[in-house]
């Protein structure tokens, strides 16, 4: 599952169904890798977000 998220965090464009059944191998389900993918592009987008404004930093 990390790796996966690491990937989705340098480059989702490379994700590919081998990922997918790759997370299925190790007992994830569809469900599982959609809440998967939204948690980790939710964080990746808000820490984004967070830094083009500046958000702490002094």
């Amino acid at each position: 599952m990390l790796d996966y998220v690491v990937q989705v965090t340098r480059d989702a464009t490379r994700i590919g169904p081998q990922h997918h059944e790759g997370l299925r191998r190790v007992g994830f389900d569809d469900r599982a890798i959609l809440q998967i993918t939204l948690i980790a592009s939710w964080f990746n987008y808000i820490n984004r977000v967070a830094d083009a404004l500046g958000v702490g930093r002094g």
